[in-house]
């Protein structure tokens, strides 16, 4: 059976033309699913044989209820299927202001309501209506702009019971500002109509008989008469079911926000832990260097103490002072680089405008402790992404924790090279090493290597952290291969300048 619309027409228009229309609610799409799950249980229940004609979301949740129906009722039913004709300019133009492929619809159903139509064609839930074994289901094929593009409907049509069910989206457009083009806003609501008025059905069944095409087979018999009032005991049950409908939908939303709220809450007890952890470790932490001062102190106030005791006492004070110096210089340094990273724009730097400066800046100290130092950068490496000035910091950092837990005559050499679509920095240094289960914990704030008392080599344990927290930024990593005694291999991966840094920055947030 062939039929096809030679004009454009919207049921919605119709429907408003009639005299007396009734009032169209603005509504979700889950209450839209309500509507036609509810009259798709009265129809199998009463086993209505019914003509349907639909324009529904192509996602299976909707196409599944069509199914349910034709299951149950079988041969008896007949279902017209409202279809977009693919044009030239919608290929071009697909996920583009109103424009969709094929079966386009206002949304989508239940678990997806909220969300707009991909382009995607619509799930096979019925045979292809060429085939033999699918002589009930007709596909009805529109004009390619058609306004049904912004509509859905389901219309019943059967001697005992009528009814429609139309959801409509109303165009409001806005001007972009860039492009100067405009588009339409899809997150607005529905305007859904429901009628059970024959004098409604039949006004859109005679609009869309005129808009059908002279070589289209008739779509309803023509001795077919429309009940001008349903039964009571119809609308009652339709009645029941659009509430109990509605009521499971209700719960599935009420179950999906408190879960959400759930894990709200949990998100916020644990950065609430975090943050207590932070501060009872910051705490922790600022209260060691006090403690060797006030030992220090005290000790220097003894009558019988020795010159040389007092000057290592001296040097005690001297010591922990520079590490509440350097702790407190540490958390400033992160809590302003955690606070304005994100704002932070990427931008393009090579290598070898910073590492051999920085290299020559740590020669005077790897002399002093006998320490070959030593880099291999090639200019010809690609740029990489990075933020301002942040490359610097993770060459200094890393360089300077590889000189200072290397002993006196040990060797330490940075290399740059590439590596697929990478580029890749390495520190590798002949020092103490790391044991290996202490290597997971080094990224973490304040966290120090284990030493000796006699080679405890200060610091604040935050040198790593901002390293890890630049690299996040602007889509790099960091991996370290160690053993004790061995020495260590931090390797660091950037993303070349070929990588669009807005993608980076996305994928990383």
């Amino acid at each position: 059976m062939n039929v096809s619309l030679a004009k454009d027409l919207s049921v919605y228009q119709l429907v408003m033309g009639v005299q007396a229309p009734p009032k169209p609610l603005s509504l979700s799409p889950a209450t839209l699913l309500s509507l036609v799950r509810a009259q798709i249980d009265l129809l199998i229940e009463q086993q209505i044989a019914a003509t349907l004609w639909v324009k529904l979301p192509p996602e299976k949740i909707w196409q599944l209820e069509l199914a349910r129906y034709q299951s149950s009722v079988g041969a008896s039913s007949l279902i017209y299927t409202c279809q977009i004709e693919e044009s030239k300019e919608d290929v071009g133009t697909q996920g583009h202001g109103d424009t969709v492929s094929k079966e386009d619809t206002v949304t989508r159903g239940h678990g997806d309501a909220k969300k707009e139509l991909s382009a995607s064609p619509p799930l096979p839930v019925f045979a292809s209506s060429s085939s033999p074994s699918s002589p009930h289901h007709i596909p009805v094929h529109l004009p390619p702009n058609s306004q049904l593009r912004r509509e859905n409907f389901l219309m019943v049509l059967s001697p005992q019971f009528c009814s429609l069910i139309l959801a409509h989206r109303p165009l409001k457009k806005r001007k972009n500002q860039t492009s100067g083009k405009v588009t339409t806003n899809k997150n607005q609501p529905l305007l859904i109509i429901t009628s059970v008025e024959g004098r409604i059905i039949q006004q859109v069944l005679n609009g869309i008989q005129q808009a059908l095409t002279p070589e289209s087979s008739p779509i309803i018999p023509a001795d077919f008469i429309f009940p001008t009032v349903p039964e009571p005991a119809l609308m009652n049950q339709l009645l029941a079911k659009q509430l109990l409908r509605q009521d499971e939908i209700n719960r599935q939303i009420i179950t999906v926000r408190t879960t959400k709220l759930q894990q709200q809450n949990q998100e916020l007890h644990n950065k609430e832990q975090l943050k207590d952890e932070y501060l009872k470790n910051v705490c922790q932490e600022l209260r060691i260097p006090l403690t060797h001062m006030k030992t220090a102190l005290s000790l220097l106030n003894s009558p019988n103490l020795k010159p040389p005791q007092r000057q290592r006492y001296l040097q005690m004070l001297n010591t922990q002072c520079d590490q509440q110096n350097s702790l407190i210089t540490g958390l400033l340094d992160l809590v302003q680089l955690e606070r304005d990273l994100e704002a932070t724009t990427l931008e393009s730097v090579r290598l070898s405008d910073i590492v051999p400066g920085v290299v020559s800046t740590y020669q005077p100290v790897a002399q002093e402790k006998g320490i070959m130092l030593a880099y291999t950068v090639p200019t010809e490496l690609p740029p990489v992404w990075c933020v301002s000035g942040g490359l610097r910091q993770i060459v200094i950092n890393l360089l300077h924790n590889s000189i200072k837990f290397t002993p006196n005559g040990g060797q330490v050499w940075v290399r740059a090279r590439t590596q697929a679509d990478r580029v890749q920095l390495e520190f590798r240094d002949t020092g103490i090493g790391i044991a290996e289960n202490e290597i997971p914990k080094i990224f973490d704030r304040f966290y120090r290597v284990r030493t000796t008392a006699a080679d405890d080599h200060g610091g604040a344990g935050l040198g790593l952290t901002i390293v890890q927290q630049l690299l996040l930024r602007c889509g790099g990593s960091i991996s370290v291969k160690s053993k004790p005694n061995e020495g260590s291999t931090f390797t660091v991966q950037l993303a070349s300048v070929s990588d669009s840094p807005g993608a980076i920055a996305t994928g990383n947030e």
